[in-house]
């Protein structure tokens, strides 16, 4: 989660003294305590300043050939390579991958968040009866050595690696560019990049949610993705010969929504799917300073919300209705505060919350679960230095099963950004 656009300084402390394998000794010091879930409220918006997403898309749509998600597998050009073995210092590990030298690498694209077809549909292919898929959400750094200098001219926004990993020994991948759709002076169509931080996502049926820091929830429709032009690796959106481009980049999703905070101030920096729960639902949680006295910072200008703060972490969840995909209410249905600051990714399974917990680029991270109204949670297994975003894999997945449940999780510092699973029991 480092980034110049995030004025965060991020607290150190000790770990907990762990087994070779990564299992904790000691009890984590995180907490959790029940707040009124109705103050957490969010608000549909289906525009933007230059019209409605929906006829933005549909004038595109007239011009451009549309694309899903099979056409991106199938056109994927980028190998990745299978784990041999555990990331340094990960215990339970379960299989995992890298990316090619040319991403492991960037240091202006940075991954953040992750999700998987077993979140898009139980059964765990996409579509039904297809592909193993994992996606990886990456945000544009400007300034990778944050010296107030860019080293890089344009904030290219978010892309979203769509991994065929139907071969775990050879899975490949591209990327997508995520973009809001707009209106040109001139009453044509158009779209921009989505200058974000893209910290976690979730994808259900044919919707990708993507989290967006200071206002809310941003969703995609993965069935009504776009293909452009390529060889302008500095044009996004409709050039001046007419033709559209996207950064070079050969598909781009649309946004078709997004679901504004309206209640009390939260900070959406994470968000994962629980397929457990009834009906299926969304836990946001809150990246804070700090790691055993956590505060959320709220600074600046920008936010949405009432104005209201609560400066511990909190993961809040909202229902989702299976047969459209969308929030079935949006007004919160849980909401618990967490005494641990450095979260970076949260999934939760009923009243069991995951979380990921980093600790800047010198040390690993954990995979801790805290429950509902409890005091006291545990620490589950290590997780690599810079982990971010979870997602949880279920081992009743019928059609992309394991032997047991799998967490997935990922590393954003560059030349360490394995993609790789944990048992989530921690064996």
């Amino acid at each position: 989660m480092t980034m110049s656009r995030r004025t965060l300084i991020k607290g150190m402390a000790a770990a907990p003294f762990v087994t070779a394998a990564g299992a904790a000794f000691a009890p984590a010091t995180a907490r959790a305590a029940t707040l009124p879930a109705g103050q957490f409220t969010l608000a549909e918006r289906t525009a933007n300043a230059s019209g409605r997403f929906a006829d933005h898309i549909a004038a595109l749509a007239r011009v451009l050939p549309t694309a899903g998600v099979s056409d991106v597998l199938a056109t994927a050009n980028r190998p990745a390579t299978r784990l041999a073995s555990a990331p340094a210092g990960v215990g339970g590990f379960s299989h995992g991958f890298t990316w090619n030298p040319g991403d492991q690498d960037a240091v202006e694209w940075i991954p953040q968040g992750i999700t998987t077809s077993a979140d898009a549909l139980g059964a765990g292919l996409w579509p039904a009866g297809g592909k193993r898929v994992v996606l990886v959400s990456w945000y544009f750094e400007t300034d990778p050595d944050q010296d107030k200098t860019d080293e890089f001219a344009i904030d290219k926004g978010i892309r979203v690696s769509f991994v065929d990993h139907s071969s775990a020994s050879a899975p490949a991948y591209r990327h997508v560019l995520l973009v809001e759709p707009v209106r040109l002076a001139d009453g044509t169509a158009s779209y921009q990049p989505i200058t974000k931080h893209a910290g976690g996502i979730a994808w259900y049926g044919n919707r990708l949610y993507v989290v967006d820091t200071y206002k809310g929830l941003r969703v995609f429709d993965l069935d009504r993705m776009f293909e452009v032009g390529t060889g302008l690796p500095d044009v996004c959106g409709k050039h001046t010969d007419g033709d559209y481009h996207a950064y070079d980049y050969r598909f781009v999703a649309p946004q078709i929504a997004a679901y504004d905070n309206t209640g009390t101030l939260l900070r959406f920096s994470a968000i994962g799917l629980d397929r457990a729960s009834s009906p299926d639902s969304l836990t946001v949680t809150e990246f804070a300073t700090g790691l055993d006295s956590p505060v959320v910072d709220y600074s600046g200008s920008g936010w949405n919300g009432n104005g209201t703060t609560i400066a511990t972490p909190k993961i809040v969840r909202w229902p989702l209705d299976h047969t459209t995909r969308a929030p079935a209410s949006t007004t919160a249905t849980e909401a618990v505060t967490v005494k641990q600051g450095k979260l970076q990714g949260v999934v939760s399974r009923q009243s069991t919350h995951y979380l990921s917990r980093s600790d800047g680029p010198a040390s690993n991270g954990y995979l801790r679960t805290v429950r509902s109204g409890a005091d006291t949670p545990s620490t589950v297994v290590r997780l690599g230095v810079g982990c971010e975003d979870l997602s949880f894999h279920s081992a009743t997945a019928a059609d992309w099963a394991y032997r047991e449940s799998v967490i997935w999780t990922l590393g954003e510092y560059a030349g360490r950004r394995s993609v790789y699973a944990v048992f989530a029991d921690g064996s």
